[in-house]
């Protein structure tokens, strides 16, 4: 039998009381006189006797009943059956997992109910700790101090889903820290009340506890039902218009072993419905859905596909925004102005498009990141720091269209256009002869939507001719060609963004391409296609985010609104672009939530964006370490215990026997109170 606080036993020694009582009871005695002597002696004889028992047996009760109370608050203990046991006397750090995945039933009660419950029945083992600590995901300050086991207790009322999900990396170094701070007397023992979820884990090959502590994983009895989230969206053009029809691609996902059919997944653009699909998804398996739908009116668009499943509803809805019909921005750099003006001319008939016309020696090349579409028009020679500002645009998706001089430096333009795929450029000698265009391939996505359908007959469609200046070997897809075979207009992928490369100036002297009706068009299709791909949702689990904002401000603070909650993110501004590290759930205020949903993107009181937030898919892939693969992952390390389940009832009961042992406080104090009743007895009864 063991102790836990030995330093009760020195309390023994209060038995040295009642023994001195006992034998020095110095009660005068009074002197009675009888007449009969012979009766009086026996009957004092008998008397004497009887006494000398009677206090014998109170002396006993006395003691037995100081030395059992002793012994209860010394709390006697049969040592457990794992021969390490715990301390309690050590830091005990607890982890209950609070993410959405906990979310999932068993028998109608929720993941996070059974952990918080098993729990609390833990903290009755710890009854008189002061070195606890309860961790949660969200990380808050108060979770980094010690507290008793009462104020743990009452913190369990309080803990809430978190979007926030943790690997058990960074649970383990968080417990470590607060540790290394404090120093115990006795052993740590550190606790994990989880799912154990795979998607959100991370790699347990990594964790190597301190042989000193000893790790108890405490795993809930998880099943990998079905659970049906939303993967992805996306758009079928990046350019959305107003009274079009435009399609929405849904891709929906089961992570369960149950396949489902005939699900209804519902659309809805600004809280109305718009339109229905219905989808077979396999189990561990996706399927698409199509959504046809019309926008009226410009602007943001809140959108929303949504649907039932149970018993996992956090990842039922899936936010995004639609920009409809947004202003496309043309940045025009000339070098040789061509009379006509036909770049200028050809956007400024459209309200769509918001040109803007430089000289390329006096533009700021600081504004290219802010364009769609770069037009280059008769640059002869463009200089280096122009040079390294376009491929920097091309590269970060900007569509950047030249059109060459008159008379091109082949030098400077060769090395420039090698560095973006293109290849053998060399310089027209002599004044060519305007040579007519061939019949684009309807075919090519670029010309979809420029011939009208009823027009078969291409022998009859009037194209224009050029002259080229310039003639290159390779630079991607052709999509006008010269009728003896050079290319007029070709397109290039270059990075994220296009290149598009005229082969002939657009003064008359080169060709009468500008003055025809198919560059109205083609330069149209530039301009759409150059718009980059919506952004149409973001998720908790990307740490930084990329916005681009209009006319930035110098020292400008941006804030997430929602409703009633404002949040000031750490923001970087370069350029036009605004760096965003979203906030974790440590880094908010009390009251303070970052749920699903849209916010605002605010500066001073103009809403710049809309944006939309959705939770992490890998908390909806609910797939779960079970206990043989916890136990083998931490295979070779004493000091880690892997409990079965938790779902048991005698779950503290069991751990008890297992690490702490039998507790033998309660007995002694029931022994100290029996006692105390038989001297009680003694006194009354006994005459």
């Amino acid at each position: 039998m063991n102790f836990l606080f030995p330093s009760f036993l020195w309390g023994l020694l209060a038995i040295a009381v009642p023994i001195a009582i006992h034998f020095f009871n110095f009660r005068r005695t009074k002197r009675v006189y009888f007449t009969n002597v012979a009766f009086l002696k026996a009957v004092e004889t008998q008397t004497s006797s009887f006494r000398k028992v009677k206090h014998w047996l109170i002396l006993a009760a006395r003691v037995l009943a100081i030395a059992c109370l002793v012994l209860a608050f010394a709390q006697p203990f049969l040592p457990g059956k794992n021969e390490l046991g715990i301390s309690r006397q050590g830091i005990t750090s607890l982890y209950l997992d609070n993410s959405f995945s906990m979310q999932n039933e068993e028998n109608t009660k929720r993941y996070l109910d059974i952990a918080t419950g098993r729990l609390s029945e833990l903290l009755g083992l710890f009854r008189n700790a002061t070195s606890m600590q309860l961790l949660t995901n969200d990380f808050s300050a108060q979770e980094q101090a010690l507290a008793t086991s009462d104020k743990v207790r009452d913190r369990l009322t309080t803990i809430s889903l978190s979007h926030t999900p943790r690997s058990f990396q960074e649970v383990y170094k968080r417990q470590r820290n607060l540790m290394a701070r404090h120093e115990s007397a006795g052993q740590n023992q550190l606790f994990w009340f989880s799912d154990f979820q795979k998607s959100t884990a991370g790699d347990l090959a990594t964790i190597k506890p301190d042989t000193a502590d000893r790790l108890f994983l405490v795993p809930v009895h998880a099943t990998p039902e079905k659970n049906i989230f939303v993967d992805s969206v996306w758009l079928n053009t990046p350019f959305i218009r107003e009274l079009q029809n435009n399609i929405l691609y849904v891709k929906v996902s089961n992570s369960g072993t149950e396949a489902v059919e005939n699900m209804v997944v519902r659309l809805f653009l600004d809280e109305t419905q718009t339109s229905t699909a219905s989808v077979d998804v396999p189990a561990n398996g996706n399927a698409i859905a199509r959504f046809n739908f019309s926008i009226k009116g410009r602007g943001f668009k809140r959108g929303r596909v949504t649907f039932d499943d149970f018993p996992v509803t956090f990842d039922n809805d899936f936010f995004f925004v639609l920009n409809a019909s947004p202003v496309v921005k043309v940045m025009h750099l000339y070098g040789q102005l061509s009379g006509g003006r036909y770049i200028e001319n050809v956007f400024q008939n459209d309200s769509l498009f918001q040109t803007q016309s430089f000289s390329a020696q006096n533009a700021d090349v600081g504004l290219l990141q802010t364009a769609d579409l770069l037009v280059l028009e008769g640059v002869e020679q463009p200089s280096g720091s122009l040079r390294s500002a376009l491929t920097e645009f091309i590269n970060k998706g900007g569509s950047l269209a030249i059109i060459p001089p008159d008379e091109p430096d082949a030098s400077a333009y060769g090395a420039f256009l090698s560095t973006l795929g293109v290849s053998g450029l060399s310089v027209t000698e002599g004044s060519p002869q305007p040579v007519p265009l061939n019949v684009p391939n309807r075919n090519d996505p670029f010309f979809s939507d420029v011939f009208e359908e009823s027009i078969r007959d291409e022998s009859n469609v009037s194209l224009p001719s050029a002259a080229p200046s310039w003639l290159w070997g390779s630079s991607g897809a052709p999509l006008l060609t010269l009728r003896n075979g050079q290319p007029y207009l070709s397109q290039s992928t270059v990075g994220r963004g296009r290149l598009y490369l005229f082969s002939a100036p657009l003064e008359p002297v080169f060709g009468n391409f500008a003055q025809h009706a198919i560059f109205v068009p083609v330069m149209y299709k530039m301009a759409a296609l150059s718009v980059r791909a919506q952004r149409t949702a973001y998720s908790f689990d990307e740490k930084n985010l990329l916005v681009a904002v209009n006319d930035p401000k110098p020292n400008a603070v941006y804030t997430l609104r929602r409703d009633k909650t404002e949040l000031i993110p750490v923001q970087r501004l370069v350029g036009n672009q605004l760096f965003l590290e979203l906030p974790l759930s440590n880094q908010l205020s009390t009251g303070q939530s970052f749920d699903a949903g849209y916010y605002e993107l605010v500066q001073g009181n103009v809403v710049e964006q809309l944006l939309a937030f959705n939770h992490d898919n890998s908390e909806s892939k609910l797939d779960y370490y079970s206990p043989e693969e916890l136990r083998a992952a931490f295979a070779g390390m004493k000091n880690v215990q892997v409990f079965d389940k938790i779902d048991d009832s005698a779950f503290s009961k069991e751990f008890e026997a297992q690490n702490l042992g039998t507790s033998l406080w309660k007995y002694f104090l029931i022994a100290t109170l029996v006692f105390l009743l038989i001297e009680i007895l003694l006194i009354r009864l006994m005459k």
